[in-house]
C-alpha cells in the first residue's frame, strides 16, 4: 500500500495506521522448569516412549543450550571433532554471527552415537521421513508433551534453566550470555568486547554437563561450584 501511494497507483494509503486497531501483543516468557527440576526432567527423558533419536537430540540440546532449530538443524561439517566443538555459522543464528560451542565428552558421546545413522549425510539429526533434511525443530516440544510436562516446559526452556542456574551457581554472566550467544545490550561494550569467551565457557558447560548428570544419577557434582569458580579465575 506504501509502494502504492508512492507510485502514484492510490491517492492515500488507507492501511497506513491499521496496526492502531489491534493489541499489542505482550511477550511472555517460554514455560521452563525451575533450576531444582532437572532429576525430573532426566528421570523423564530415560524412561520416555520416544524414538531415540529424538531422545539424543532433547539431550544434545540440554547440553548444548542451543535453541531448538539451531539444534535440530546441526550438521556434520560444523562439528570439529579435533578441536571438540561446534561452530554455527552466522546464517543459522539468531544474532547474525557465528557460535562456537565447546562440546563436553557427554555431546561427543551423542555424535558418536549417531555417527551410523548419520555421519554419511549432512544433518546430524536428519529427519526420519526425509533424511536429507533435519528433524523438525518442534521434534523436541512434542516429545516433552507426550513425557507430560505440557504448558510447564518447551525445548527453548532448556535455555532459561541453564541461566537460572548457572547464574545461581555464581558465574560470571558475560560468559553465561556468551553460552547463550546473546547480545551484549550496552552498544559501546558490544562494539569494544568481541571475545567469544570460550576457554573459560569450557569450564561452565563442563559445570553444566557435570549438573546434569548428577541430575540424572542422583549424585552430587565431584569437584563442587567453588572449586570450578576457581578455574574460571586463572
Amino acid at each position: 500500500m506504501d509502494y502504492a501511494a508512492n507510485s502514484g497507483l492510490i491517492e492515500v494509503n488507507t492501511a497506513a495506521n491499521v496496526r492502531k486497531a489491534f493489541p499489542v501483543p505482550t511477550k511472555k516468557p517460554m514455560p521452563a522448569i525451575t533450576p531444582d527440576k532437572p532429576p525430573e526432567l532426566m528421570r523423564a527423558i530415560s524412561i520416555a516412549s520416544i524414538e531415540r533419536q529424538t531422545r539424543l537430540l532433547i539431550e544434545w540440546q540440554l547440553l548444548t543450550v542451543t535453541r531448538p532449530a539451531e539444534a535440530s538443524s546441526a550438521r556434520w561439517d560444523e562439528i570439529d571433532l579435533l578441536d571438540q566443538t561446534w561452530t554455527i555459522p552466522e546464517g543459522r543464528m539468531k544474532m547474525r554471527r557465528d557460535h562456537v560451542i565447546p562440546l563436553p565428552p557427554q555431546a561427543l558421546a551423542i555424535l558418536e552415537e549417531m555417527k551410523p545413522t548419520s555421519k554419511h549425510r549432512d544433518y546430524v539429526f536428519p529427519s526420519m521421513k526425509d533424511p536429507k533434511q533435519p528433524m523438525n525443530s518442534q521434534t523436541a516440544n512434542a516429545a516433552l508433551k507426550r513425557m507430560g510436562f505440557r504448558g510447564v516446559l518447551v525445548a527453548h526452556g532448556f535455555r532459561s534453566i541453564f541461566s537460572t542456574a548457572a547464574n545461581s551457581a555464581g558465574f560470571d554472566s558475560d560468559i553465561i550470555e556468551s553460552a547463550l550467544s546473546h547480545t551484549e545490550k550496552n552498544e559501546v561494550r558490544r562494539a569494544y568486547n568481541r571475545s567469544n569467551y570460550l576457554e573459560r565457557r569450557k569450564v561452565l558447560m563442563s559445570w553444566w554437563t557435570d549438573t546434569l548428570e548428577a541430575a540424572a544419577t542422583g549424585s552430587t557434582l565431584a569437584n563442587g561450584v567453588s572449586s570450578i569458580r576457581s578455574k574460571l579465575a586463572v
